[in-house]
């Protein structure tokens, strides 16, 4: 007897992978935005890096951004610019201002210090913004801090809960129903917990910049933000890949 032909299975359709869900992450270059789109990462988005020469006397932390970008996988990296400096009111953009140095612990964060920024958070969220609605983007995330932070008011909670209400009414993605979400995962964590989550994530720390004033590409050791990273990496018990300048050990201040 002859043999049926058997008939031939069908084919199942494989189900199409879904694409990761985009997000625009600002990325300074230094060791806490780095975190931050390292966090992006890890949550599985699509990272678009955003920059912003502002005018800032620190801009080597531009380069910075670029190398962590690339070293980390994200999709792509932009620098903006928006001139601040043209208005200066700051440590950061007016040379004419000095950048405080040696201050206390206690010190920071007890008033809005001269490296403090007009309005700098939100010029940066708005353009984080902006690229995010050409990017079909509804996520962005910052590595603002509340915890270890100079005192600045635009790292607060309640600055990021405004932004938000903000792109609702502000933007056509936001009026048409979409819903823009600002990630600080920092937010409340310390310098050190900040510096282990890094480390567990695989933040090139080494090539980050936090220093506000560097002295010929070493950090200088002794403004606040160089004080906050130090510390971080001796409370976290990780060594700190930083160079710092000659004589950047801060001063014991009695």
């Amino acid at each position: 007897m002859s043999r049926r032909p058997r008939r031939a299975r069908p084919r199942r359709a494989r189900p199409r992978r879904r694409r990761p869900r985009r997000a625009v992450v600002l990325l300074s270059g230094g060791l806490d935005s780095s975190t931050a789109l390292a966090v992006a990462l890890a949550r599985g988005f699509e990272a678009h890096c955003l920059s912003v020469d502002y005018g800032q006397r620190h801009r080597g932390e531009l380069a910075r951004a670029g190398r962590v970008a690339a070293a980390l996988g994200a999709a792509s990296h932009r620098v903006a610019r928006a001139s601040l400096g043209a208005f200066g009111g700051s440590a950061l953009t007016d040379a004419a201002i000095a950048v405080p140095k040696d201050r206390r612990a206690e010190e920071t964060g007890a008033d809005i210090p001269v490296t403090y920024v007009p309005a700098r958070n939100t010029v940066l969220l708005s353009l984080a913004l902006a690229w995010a609605e050409v990017l079909g983007a509804r996520d962005i995330f910052l590595g603002v801090n509340a915890v270890d932070y100079s005192g600045y008011p635009d790292c607060r909670p309640e600055f990021l809960r405004a932004f938000e209400r903000l792109a609702r009414v502000a933007t056509r993605a936001g009026v048409e129903g979409a819903r823009t979400r600002v990630h600080a995962p920092l937010l409340r964590l310390s310098k050190a917990d900040i510096v282990r989550l890094g480390t567990r994530l695989g933040v090139p720390y080494r090539l980050t910049q936090s220093c506000y004033d560097p002295v010929r590409g070493r950090a200088c050791g002794r403004c606040d933000a160089c004080r906050l990273r130090r510390a971080g990496f001796e409370q976290a018990r990780i060594p700190d890949p930083t160079p710092y300048a000659r004589g950047g050990r801060a001063k014991e201040r009695r």
